[in-house]
């Protein structure tokens, strides 16, 4: 726990004074909640850039750290209404740490988020170890976006944060970035609408499922196309007489590639040019060094993001559910859905079907009306984003597969909740805006909706070691039975964890000590944990010991076929 909150610490900390800064050298002389997520995209791409110098994370840890120290000394003196930003932003941070939380609170124990839903969490945890050795990839080498992996690299190495609790850190962090970044949406409501506006819009409900699947890089790209908006938007109001103004945008969308490669250009380049066709006059000059400052951040990945567009998610015959059981309704993305599992068809779960039906049309009607109060309130960013992502969703449906889909469907969801509660008018003096009450509704039915998908996330192993994936090559002739420890099997979803690792080999997962002292027939290798000791079996002979992991050898092996199943890859991704 002290490790993953200690990385959601370090990592809110350095994203908030980096992004400050950049702001204050952008010529904002107000604090801005924008720089919640300036400053993260940042921390990504200098990561980065400097996780693969001699030195590895621990040079990566230092740049941070020194960008970070010289952030706060440079802002002192230059930022005005700290003091108030605080008073709002605390309790926002507050509350989006406890609704991150709620998924440990519930298992009992941190660990990998997600294992059980989506094990794909061991990819990144072997790329990062890989990374943190100063050793290639499969992810390396197919150009994927390593920006977050290299920042767990820079916690690891830096402050002896381990790999898991760095990937948990670090997906908690941007649970609390996005509601932060949202913030700057309502500065001119109420401070109780301004707080409960920026927990659903930051933490909608798809956004909160892919959390609790351990998807991080949805959630951060979910976070930055709603930034990359809101920071076009502020262009146009407390920022329009800079010349810089759209110096964050540029930055937001440099360090984007760091963590989506090109795919976030889908997103971003629809979005400025919807809203270029929506203004009545064109800032040309600031709008090319934005232009120039984005090619120069980018200019660096350019090579490994064409390595990327092979990467097997964009082949349309390539894994086209994943871990879904089918196509993921639209109406998930209005964020009333009463299901602990998005991928859930309505009226499969608790709930019946008409309360999903109900929840979805009350939600597109405020859609609706937010459509309108934005168009008549001349908010063009808002309106290009609504129209970039709706028509991403729309392409990767058509085009793509169910698995690219629900992805630009959970992308958009912070965009169509912020278009939902976003108001054309400031306060009246009584502090209200005129009618609320479906506004309160929704935030209750979306608030609940996203307490269920945070409860019903599983938590897996709290350790993680690279040798499981490094046994594949000798186990992969022959079946082989793994004798993991009780509490991993029964508490902390090992099995999905064990079978995903494993998988391509004809693999039995067994508690210890469950077997009736009679190896089955067909198995040729016994895994069990901890340090050599007597064989589990009899005419067992020690093979190899690799990390936590002793592999014993079973010679001449007689018998019927083995009763151990195929761990195929689409059988191990979707569970059992």
């Amino acid at each position: 726990m002290i490790a993953t909150y200690a990385a959601v610490l370090a990592v809110c900390g350095a994203s908030l004074a980096i992004g400050q800064a950049a702001l204050a050298l952008s010529g904002a002389r107000r604090w801005s909640w924008l720089s919640a997520a300036v400053g993260f995209a940042l921390v990504c791409a200098v990561c980065w850039a400097t996780v693969r110098v001699p030195g590895h994370g621990v040079v990566s840890a230092l740049a941070v750290l020194a960008l970070a120290g010289a952030a706060v000394l440079y802002l002192r003196g230059r930022v005005e209404g700290g003091g108030e930003a605080l008073r709002i932003g605390a309790p926002v941070a507050f509350g989006a740490l406890l609704v991150a939380s709620l998924p440990f609170a519930v298992e009992g124990h941190f660990g990998i988020l997600g294992t059980g839903f989506n094990p794909d969490m061991s990819q990144h945890l072997l790329a990062t170890d890989r990374l943190a050795e100063g050793h290639g990839s499969q992810l390396l080498r197919q150009g994927y976006p390593l920006g977050p992996h290299a920042v767990v690299v820079a916690l690891n190495r830096g402050l002896g944060i381990g790999l898991v609790q760095g990937f948990s850190g670090l997906t908690i962090a941007v649970a609390i970035l996005a509601p932060l970044t949202a913030l700057a949406a309502f500065t001119e409501r109420p401070p109780w609408q301004r707080i409960a506006a920026a927990l659903v819009v930051g933490l909608p409900y798809l956004v909160a499922s892919y959390f609790a699947q351990g998807a991080f890089k949805e959630t951060i790209q979910a976070l930055l196309v709603l930034a990359f908006v809101l920071a076009l938007r502020e262009s146009g109001r407390s920022w329009r007489d800079l010349p810089l103004r759209f110096l964050p945008a540029a930055l937001i969308a440099a360090g984007s590639i760091y963590t989506y490669s090109f795919p976030t250009l889908i997103w971003l380049a629809p979005i400025v040019l919807g809203w270029l066709a929506l203004r009545r006059k064109l800032p040309l000059r600031p709008l090319l060094l934005a232009l120039a400052v984005f090619a120069i951040g980018a200019l660096p990945e350019l090579g490994r993001m064409i390595d990327f567009k092979q990467f097997e998610t964009f082949d349309p015959s390539g894994p086209g559910l994943g871990n879904l059981f089918g196509q993921i309704s639209p109406l998930t993305a209005l964020g009333i859905w009463p299901s602990g599992d998005f991928r859930v068809a309505p009226g499969d779960g608790a709930a019946p079907a008409f309360a999903f039906y109900l929840g979805a049309a009350f939600a597109a009607a405020l859609l609706a009306l937010g459509i309108r109060r934005a168009w008549r309130g001349n908010e063009s960013a808002v309106l290009a984003g609504l129209a970039s992502v709706v028509a991403v969703y729309i392409a990767a449906r058509l085009g793509g597969t169910p698995y690219t889909a629900a992805k630009a469907l959970e992308i958009s969801a912070p965009l169509l909740t912020l278009t939902i509660l976003l108001q054309e008018r400031a306060p009246s003096a009584g502090g209200t805006t005129g009618p609320v009450a479906g506004a309160i509704i929704y935030l209750l039915a979306a608030s609940a909706c996203t307490l269920l998908a945070l409860a019903n996330a599983p938590v897996g192993p709290t350790t993680y070691s690279p040798a499981l994936t490094g046994l594949r090559p000798l186990l992969a002739a022959d079946a082989t039975l793994v004798l993991a420890p009780h509490k991993l099997l029964a508490e902390e979803q090992g099995r999905a964890y064990i079978a995903w690792e494993l998988r391509g080999d004809r693999v039995c997962i067994a508690p210890e000590g469950a077997t009736d002292g009679a190896l089955p027939a067909g198995i040729r290798y016994v895994l069990t944990t901890g340090p050599p000791a007597n064989p589990p079996f009899a005419r067992l002979a020690f093979r190899r010991q690799a990390g936590p992991y002793v592999v014993w050898e079973r010679r001449n092996v007689r018998g019927g076929p083995s009763p151990c199943p195929l761990i195929a890859v689409r059988q191990a991704r979707q569970g059992p």
